[in-house]
């Protein structure tokens, strides 16, 4: 997998946390660089912890689903970036709240990083390296996260929806990318 690659896979997995970072910038009276980094730094550690997790559990696997790898990246890609695409459309209004306790920010963490384990488990299948892989994931979301806060809280939450529909949209063009490459070039 390329620089390339893996940073639109990145950038598709962290509009989730971009998105909840754009609605806690816009809850905020008055947003601190202190409180974005924290809200980056929960975002992009769990951005970076769960394809860890998915790719041991893929890999564990991994000699049993060879095979069929490439369907496999191409569903779990698919089903992520179409669910994505889905809640970009709907027009919930969502609770707003400005708090960074630990245990506000564990329960996002973990919510919007949830598709990150399923790309950990296809990063198996397609041999990548998972150290600078995950460390790289979490470093875009870091960034996209604190950004988000930051334009959150200047430009409110108009940008949530367009962000979600990005990356599903993202996530779904990679996933047909790894398919046609295995189906015709692999």
């Amino acid at each position: 997998m390329s620089l390339f690659e893996l940073f639109i896979i990145a950038v598709g997995l962290s509009m989730d946390a971009f998105a909840v970072s754009v609605c806690k910038g816009l809850s905020m009276p008055r947003m601190q660089w202190k409180h974005a980094l924290i809200i980056g730094l929960w975002f992009g550690a769990f951005q970076a912890l769960m394809p860890a997790l998915g790719y041991a559990l893929g890999y564990q696997f991994r000699s049993v689903i060879t095979r069929y790898d490439h369907w496999i990246a191409f569903i779990l890609l698919g089903i992520i970036g179409f669910n994505m695409v889905r809640e970009s459309f709907h027009r919930e209004e969502e609770c707003l709240d400005c708090s960074i306790a630990p245990r506000n920010m564990f329960l996002l963490a973990v919510a919007t990083s949830i598709d990150a384990l399923a790309v950990g488990v296809t990063f198996a299948f397609l041999q990548v390296l998972i150290v600078p892989a995950v460390c790289f994931i979490g470093v875009v979301t870091f960034l996209c996260s604190c950004a988000g806060v930051r334009i959150g809280n200047v430009f409110g939450v108009r940008f949530k929806s367009k962000a979600e529909l990005a990356g599903g949209l993202i996530l779904i063009a990679m996933g047909f990318k790894i398919l046609i490459e295995h189906l015709f070039f692999g």
